[in-house]
């Protein structure tokens, strides 16, 4: 295995996996016209592709337990083409909707699968720095996809967004050269059951929090129920249930989920709030975000070589701060000039970047190698599901607020006040998030240091 061959080619399919999951945002009204789609019929678009990422995300986690990852990654690419291309040919609606589903079939594969191969493959003095370059690569795709989608569908067509994705296919024979052979784990069993309990509770949420429809919250948390019950008594379960046990790993997913929920949460509520308090089109409100993103881009990999240096927990904790600073930034500022905006996205990029890679191999570092196919793709899963969450949760709340007064002392507009309330609700999270991590990650060790 060449690392140095490796890092590029997980690069190069991670960018079109996740770009294809943002540039199609920009593309739903093109769509929604030529289909003659209601606004809820035309989100499946979006929905269907974030449900079967999330469940795809972890499902091959535990499928890279038992067999070999250069397989499964082959077989991701494949069915992520093969979607693009029926996707490319859809003439009805129903069409449309199946190709993004095997689209997503494939597409989950690649960051899942990426993650693993940064922390089963490499050593951990070097594990840092390709985190960090996946964290690039993954901020820097969410920057561009929805600027080429906008443009692609403007000046072509909606369908040749497909089109780009085919683009991956010729990575397939670079990653098979460079990824190591592995024996099939024939001593493993795949928890068919449990798979099924856990895929359809897992809908079940996320379509509630996609469609807001609580029949669907219902199924999902009985089938979560399900699934609990069924991985305490079964052999060989899909996730063993000491995994949750594991105090480290169980609150690293606590600190994601709180984290992450409030980025997402907060890369919904801008644009919404450049459109509504200063009047901005679509493309000035794509560039106003797009500094943030570049800067992740770069500040990723840069804080993956300081892990290797100095410890992800470290960086994980200054990322967190540098998030706090920024979220009281955005309340402060809510309603001020874009590039004040703008500035202040950079900062809260700058801290999501670093969290993002440096997490994942805190993380990682808390499981053992038997564990860390299926531990990684929950901890996937939990991203997936936190960003749903955070989406929907902010648009519940602006659904419900009216103009007010800022809880902000500090805040400089009264028209921003409703995203200003908010955006300290992050903060209050962030904190908390923070918090939980200091504890398990740093107090922790330290008495467990002082008591050897």
């Amino acid at each position: 295995m060449n690392a140095n061959r490796l890092i590029p080619l997980l690069s190069f399919i991670i960018f079109f996996s996740v770009m294809n999951g943002t540039m199609f945002n920009v593309a739903i009204p093109a769509i929604a016209e030529q289909f003659q789609l209601l606004p809820s019929e035309v989100s499946w678009v979006v929905a269907g592709y974030i449900v079967f990422f999330a469940i795809g995300s972890v499902t091959y986690g535990k499928l890279a337990d038992i067999y070999p990852v250069k397989d499964l990654i082959t077989t991701g690419l494949i069915l992520f083409n093969v979607g693009s291309l029926l996707g490319f040919l859809s003439q009805w609606y129903g069409m449309l909707i199946v190709a993004r589903l095997i689209q997503a079939t494939g597409a989950a594969s690649i960051p899942a699968l990426g993650m693993i191969t940064a922390t089963r493959y490499f050593p951990p003095e070097s594990r840092g720095k390709v985190l960090g370059v996946i964290a690039s690569t993954v901020a820097f795709a969410s920057g561009v996809g929805p600027i080429v989608g906008g443009f692609i569908t403007g000046a072509m067509h909606w369908r040749y967004l497909f089109l780009l994705s085919l683009i991956s296919l010729v990575a397939i024979s670079f990653l098979r050269k460079q990824l190591p052979d592995e024996e099939r784990n024939k001593q493993a069993h795949f928890d068919k059951l449990g798979a099924v309990y856990l895929s359809l509770g897992v809908t079940g949420i996320l379509l509630y929090f996609s469609q807001l429809s609580w029949p669907y919250l219902f199924l999902g948390v009985v089938f979560i129920c399900l699934f609990i019950l069924h991985i305490r008594r079964a052999k060989d379960p899909f996730i063993n249930a000491s995994l949750f046990l594991n105090r480290s790993y169980r609150n690293g997913l606590i600190t994601g989920f709180l984290t992450v929920g409030t980025v997402f949460g907060m890369m919904f509520l801008i644009p919404i709030m450049l459109q509504e308090v200063n009047g901005l089109e679509s493309a000035k409100i794509g560039l106003t975000m797009f500094p943030g993103a570049m800067s992740a881009a770069v500040f990723g990999t840069i804080s993956g070589r300081l892990a290797d240096r100095i410890g992800s927990v470290p960086i994980v904790k200054a990322g967190i701060g540098i998030l706090m600073i920024g979220y009281l930034l955005l309340s402060t500022f809510a309603g001020s000039h874009q590039w004040v905006m703008a500035a202040i996205l950079v900062i809260c990029y700058l801290g999501f970047s670093g969290i993002q890679s440096s997490l994942a191999n805190t993380v990682s570092h808390t499981l053992s190698r038997e564990q860390i196919g299926v531990g990684m793709g929950m901890y996937n899963l939990v991203f997936f599901m936190s960003g749903a969450f955070g989406s929907t949760i902010v648009g519940k709340i602006l659904d419900f607020s009216s103009a007010g007064s800022s809880w902000n002392p500090w805040a400089v507009s009264h028209q921003g006040a409703v995203y200003s309330n908010i955006f300290l609700l992050f903060l209050v999270i962030i904190v908390i998030s923070f918090a939980v991590f200091f504890v398990t990650f740093s107090v922790q060790r330290r008495i467990v240091s002082e008591a050897k």
